[in-house]
């Protein structure tokens, strides 16, 4: 796998298991800052047993510099029930620690997952970024890849947020009888 200067990608073992679930919470941490509602460290579980369902399917990447994590990247190829006229892969998580960006890192990663991918049979990568997020979105965009769907979400009112009356509402363009 082409590595960066002093850092190699590699698959990720049994050992890696609590230091990739701190490198998912330190991403879902900063995510936040973009409009994520991910908790971090309420999700810690739930992430550790994901993380050693990846190792054992080969599903999880390190970046490595010496023994020392850096950065992870996950991805799976699709199984899912919906007929596709190609076979899709999905880099579901990227992150490189904030004081390791720019030494291209990120790029290994997303190459060695790419290319696993295609050994598995993918014809087509597809991934998310958060929208607020524009390093990441312009990182993708250099590495080839472009909008397919966008999400869009509303947040919804809840009781106390002041509004219940039926005559706002229609003023903001809502119906009312």
């Amino acid at each position: 796998m082409p590595d960066s200067d002093e850092v190699r990608v590699t698959p990720a073992t049994a050992d890696d298991v609590d230091a990739a679930t701190d490198l998912w919470v330190a991403l879902a941490e900063s995510q936040r800052d973009h409009g994520s509602t991910l908790l971090a460290s309420g999700n810690r579980g739930a992430v550790r047993e994901w993380v050693a369902r990846s190792v054992v399917t080969g599903e999880l990447l390190l970046a490595r510099d010496g023994d020392e994590p850096v950065g992870f990247v996950s991805f799976t190829l699709e199984h899912g029930g919906y007929e596709r006229d190609r076979t899709l892969g999905t880099v579901s998580n990227l992150f490189v620690v904030p004081e390791r960006r720019g030494e291209g890192i990120g790029g290994d990663l997303l190459d060695a997952a790419e290319r696993a991918l295609r050994e598995s049979g993918a014809e087509t990568v597809a991934l998310e970024a958060l929208a607020a997020n524009d390093r990441a979105r312009e990182f993708y965009a250099t590495h080839g890849y472009e909008l397919h769907r966008v999400e869009l979400q509303k947040r919804l009112p809840t009781d106390g947020d002041g509004d219940d009356d039926p005559d706002e509402s229609a003023s903001r363009g809502g119906q009312s009888d």
